[in-house]
């Protein structure tokens, strides 16, 4: 078969795949049919607050509780780890039947210290997040006659020094009428294949309808405790509710009941099932500024692609212009020029704490690999923000499965530094694997007690602990130790030039090298800070992040540019006769770490205004070191492994005595 005939029918393929995508769902999400009548459950999620950055469970408030009891609903590692408590709520509806005035409950007279913590969830502006058929609720506001998109309601508001509570709830659910192409073709298993609709079924005429949009108005209104002191829940409220959200009334006071009531109504709509998500999508603050980023993404290409096309032709002519010279030239040239053929015999001279250079390479291979495959993943669409938490669960998944990496990548490097030595690889693979994640462990482990203190959902529960700790010795250490295996059994690389005995003495230079270093990590940082913002955003200020496509992009020029620039500065260490590019190499791609934490600490004084606490500063930043250190891990492995493959293969393709 010809190259040309191979090629056609990887297109076939890739069109019949992009083709057939219209016909499936993103995994994780299922459509469902509900008929006319048919209960609808209402959930909730914690209480979240942009000022404080810790949720609280909802119940934590004095809040109505279902009859039949509190229940936690089926959570995934990636949601107990973001702090997500989804549990079933006293919100009920049936499908396509308005109800109005509805009774839910009436609180027990509000205890001092209920007073209190009510008052201060007021004050941290917390929000209420209510979630229906897997959709969270969203609340419209005007401003300036713009419409801003919000997920989750306000718990209350404070007017004048009075604390009003926001206790009846105006829902409206968007509903799109079932097609039999909507659900036709479903993938997926388990509760999945409950929901797709089985041929010529008894009753499949019925009509029925998903639910596309959930959306809710709260308001505060002066509902008369000793009226509702005998109702019952889900019973008619004696007297009209007017909900008017621009006025309060349902005043917080010490030794009062709330009365809490709600109304729903149904609205046919347009939007398809697959098209739910776009609301969410265009959160206020989270549109993308496509000409911003274009913009920055076409400079740094330019100046990119000319760093690289000077760099490689100065190379070249230095190499032909050496190369052509006879043996006599070549040794004039040698006493006339300092350059980077004066330490052809220093090198390779192994570098300060070798080991360690290897762990941290073995771990940004872990790292990198982990962020381009769950990117890509995220980018298909296989981690969507429908499908709470699995983002996480995949970063964690593909972080325990990429130890092998880890481990060979460590080894081999150690075995090349030492010439072929293979003993001691058992402890650079264990190391390897305990090295990161015992620094990540300690930060989050500091960062759990400050949670713990606060009794926030954000806390890792004790158990969570456990398994983490299960997952990391029983997969992550194993299948680094394999890799190790595989690393000391792989042939090591062998340098193309003998090392002295006798370390050359290097020339003091102009300016400190280390200078150079830190400065390197500018370049690769204007690649991403303007993508830096919408993640910060999604992170800290609760919206949508879902341009995961384009976040491929810029990691990929990420890569290019960390590799570009960690190359010239070891070109240029080894122009001015410094042999010790090891570290150097590593740390001048990776240095952008240091102007990501400091875009951190700006985005937390500029951005983060009311973050309020130091509990919440602390979280913050004990986070952003964590992400830091990591990208510092990933960065420098590009950087190192690049300029040690441009020195291996330098000093190869020149014939030097």
């Amino acid at each position: 078969m010809g190259l040309l005939d191979r090629f056609s029918i990887w297109v076939v393929l890739f069109c019949l795949v992009v083709k057939s995508v219209d016909g499936f769902y993103l995994p994780g999400s299922y459509p469902h049919k509900y008929e006319v009548g048919d209960p609808l459950l209402v959930k909730v999620n914690s209480l979240t607050s942009i000022d404080t950055e810790m949720p609280f469970s909802y119940y934590s408030l004095p809040f109505c509780k279902p009859l039949e009891g509190v229940k936690d609903s089926a959570e995934n590692l990636g949601e107990l780890l973001m702090g997500d408590r989804i549990e079933n709520s006293p919100y009920k509806f049936k499908m396509y039947t308005n109800e109005t005035e509805l009774f839910l409950c009436r609180s027990d007279p509000l205890t001092g210290g209920e007073f209190k913590i009510l008052k201060e969830r007021i004050d941290e502006m917390y929000q209420v997040n209510l979630i229906l058929d897997n959709l969270p609720a969203i609340r419209y506001t005007k401003k300036d006659d713009f419409m801003l998109r919000w997920t989750g309601y306000p718990l209350g508001i404070k007017v004048q020094d009075v604390y009003y509570v926001f206790n009846h709830l105006k829902f409206t659910v968007l509903v799109h009428k079932y097609e039999d192409n909507n659900v036709a073709r479903v993938m997926g298993t388990g509760d999945g294949v409950e929901v797709i609709p089985t041929v010529g079924k008894t009753g499949s005429d019925v009509p029925g309808y998903m639910v596309v949009g959930f959306e809710v108005v709260p308001c505060s209104f002066p509902h008369d405790a000793n009226t509702a002191k005998n109702l019952k829940m889900y019973e008619k409220y004696p007297s009209s509710i007017n909900c008017e959200p621009t006025t309060v009334g349902m005043v917080v006071k010490e030794g009062q009941p709330i009365v809490f009531t709600y109304e729903v109504s149904f609205v046919e709509s347009d939007i398809k099932w697959p098209s739910r998500w776009d609301a969410y999508l265009k959160m206020e603050g989270s549109r993308v500024h496509w000409f911003s980023i274009l913009n920055s993404l076409m400079v740094i290409v330019f100046l990119a692609g000319i760093v690289l096309v000077i760099f490689l032709r100065t190379v070249r002519r230095d190499l032909t212009r050496y190369e052509e010279l006879d043996k006599e030239a070549q040794a004039q040239m040698n006493e006339e020029l300092s350059g980077w053929k004066l330490v052809v015999g220093d090198v390779f001279r192994a570098p300060s704490n070798p080991a360690l250079l290897c762990i941290m390479v073995g771990d940004g291979v872990q790292i990198l690999g982990m962020a381009v495959v769950t990117i890509l993943f995220a980018a298909l669409g296989f981690m969507s923000p429908a499908s709470r938490g699995t983002l996480i669960t995949g970063m964690i998944f593909f972080y325990l499965v990429l130890g092998i990496a880890a481990g060979y990548v460590s080894v081999r490097m150690w075995r090349t530094i030492c010439l072929g030595d293979s003993s001691g690889w058992v402890s650079v693979s264990w190391k390897a694997a305990c090295f990161f994640p015992g620094i990540a462990f300690t930060i989050l482990t500091l960062l759990n007690f400050l949670l713990w203190g606060s009794h926030s959902t954000g806390a890792i529960p004790f158990t969570l602990f456990v398994v983490l700790l299960l997952l990391w010795f029983c997969i992550s250490v194993p299948l680094t130790l394999v890799g190790g295996y595989f690393g000391a059994k792989a042939p090591h690389i062998e340098y193309p030039v003998r090392t002295n005995q006798i370390p050359r003495e290097i020339p003091a230079q102009k300016y400190p090298s280390w200078l150079l270093v830190l400065g390197a990590g500018t370049l690769p940082f204007g690649t991403l800070f303007i993508e830096l913002f919408f993640i910060m955003s999604s992170i800290w200020m609760g919206r949508v992040y879902y341009v995961f496509g384009f976040l491929l992009i810029v990691l990929v020029l990420l890569v290019v540019v960390c590799a570009e620039v960690s190359l010239v500065l070891t070109y240029m260490h080894l122009c001015v006769e410094d042999w010790k590019w090891w570290w150097k190499s590593f740390f001048a791609s990776g240095s952008v770490a240091i102007y990501i934490f400091l875009y951190s600490v700006n985005y937390l004084v500029f951005d983060l205004k009311s973050l309020s606490g130091p509990v919440s500063a602390m979280l913050y930043l004990g986070y952003s070191l964590f992400m830091v250190l990591a990208i510092m891990f990933a960065t420098g492995t590009v950087g190192f492994l690049s300029s040690f493959w441009f020195v291996h293969y330098l000093f190869s393709s020149v014939k030097l005595d």
